[in-house]
């Protein structure tokens, strides 16, 4: 829908491995953070949309986790909203959130995004991911990747889905050797991403990853589904993001001169398309555009869902960045790092920044709104004035389950 709220203020987490930290000590850490960010105080905020995909299944936590966590924030009384939408439950948050105040309901309000992936128990982890499918479909999903990949002669690809990774990585591997096939699509174009984006990622202090790799080193990398190596796939993560949204009248009365208005945030679900038919990822991208009234010539960086390094270049074609089958072609000249001509991921992305996949989609947020106001140091593209989040979550069929597209503007 067309928005009319703004950004005031921003807080996260560095994402990473936190055994020693619960869901309430990781949330507070980001909502306090954007508060202050803000120059606001708790008592400011009149609602509050929190976004978590998984703790249920990984901490126990269900039910009330908004309520749970916003109180070790010292944060209660108001209207507290838990938002559960796979990978973009974040991103739904925000765009409730934003809706809200649009709408004119509330003058300021609280999107929050938390999550704990690691445990001692790995299949727990895994489990979370595999919850993100139709589950009464399973066994029909798990044996179409097996032949699949074994078809392409995919031997890594043929066996271990959902118990020592993700299955979600042997879906985008399935994608990406149809891409290949297609488009004539490289395994260097692919490694060309994770490279990229570790690049930008070791040049962010909350990313999760900051080492800098090349193509070769990728592509030396441990093979996880053909022809996914480890670095081309994003780790599973803990940690928060948060934002302050106000409505313009706030705005104005707070002399706010630096927040970020929110231009557009499509959200949508795929659905039972019919063959050769755009899916969820166009049709939201599309409707962002036609709400905001931008298009991709506009856009000055980009933060997509990059879970895997096929799913950005899938994503550029998408989201207008280029023509389809022409996305490997961005990566391979350079247009899509930082001093190219549209840089994306700047802040490495889910493959470095990390993917704790209930805060992701506000972590997007929190990149783009930091780079609209000068604030992103060496990431910093110069002059940006335009940028476009885009976070989908779970698979259902043959597209993403859910889909959100938000636009920003200085």
């Amino acid at each position: 829908m067309k928005m009319n709220a703004y950004v005031a203020g921003v807080g996260m987490t560095p994402f990473g491995k936190f055994l020693d930290k619960g869901l309430k000590a990781i949330g507070a850490e980001a909502v306090n953070s954007a508060i202050a960010d803000a120059g606001m105080v708790n008592s400011d905020i009149e609602a509050a949309w929190v976004g978590n995909a998984a703790a249920g299944l990984v901490t126990g936590q269900e039910c009330i986790r908004g309520q749970v966590v916003l109180r070790t924030a010292g944060i209660g009384k108001i209207p507290i909203i838990n938002v559960e939408n796979a990978c973009a439950s974040a991103s739904t948050a925000f765009n409730q959130a934003c809706a809200m105040v649009s709408a004119g309901l509330y003058d300021v309000v609280l999107a929050v995004g938390v999550e704990k992936l690691y445990d001692l128990d790995k299949k727990k982890s895994f489990s979370a991911f595999s919850g993100a499918v139709d589950v009464e479909a399973m066994a029909e999903i798990m044996e179409n990747l097996k032949k699949n990949a074994a078809r392409s002669g995919a031997a890594k690809a043929s066996a271990g889905a959902g118990e020592n990774r993700s299955m979600f990585m042997d879906i985008y591997a399935s994608a990406a050797r149809a891409h290949m096939q297609a488009y004539g699509t490289t395994v260097e174009q692919f490694a060309g991403v994770s490279a990229k984006n570790s690049f930008h990622g070791s040049l962010n202090i909350r990313a999760q990853f900051r080492e800098a790799l090349s193509i070769e080193d990728v592509l030396a990398a441990p093979m996880i589904a053909e022809p996914l190596t480890r670095p081309m796939c994003s780790p599973i993560g803990d940690g928060a993001a948060a934002v302050v949204i106000i409505s313009e009248k706030k705005k104005r009365e707070l002399g706010l001169g630096n927040a970020v208005r929110v231009l557009a945030s499509a959200l949508h679900s795929g659905w039972d398309r019919a063959p050769g038919e755009a899916g969820v990822a166009e049709y939201a991208c599309q409707r962002a555009f036609e709400e905001s009234g931008v298009g991709p010539d506009d856009l000055s960086v980009v933060e997509l869902h990059d879970a895997s390094a096929p799913a950005e270049i899938m994503a550029y074609e998408s989201l207008q960045l280029c023509a389809k089958g022409d996305g490997g072609k961005l990566i391979a000249d350079g247009s899509t790092r930082l001093g190219g001509r549209l840089p994306v991921n700047t802040s490495g992305g889910l493959l470095r920044k990390g993917h704790p996949v209930g805060a992701t989609g506000i972590a997007q947020i929190v990149e783009l709104t930091e780079q609209l106001q000068g604030r992103s140091g060496q990431r910093q593209v110069e002059g940006a004035r335009i940028a476009l989040a885009h976070n989908g979550g779970g698979s259902l069929g043959t597209d993403a389950a859910a889909l959100c597209v938000t636009i920003l503007g200085k």
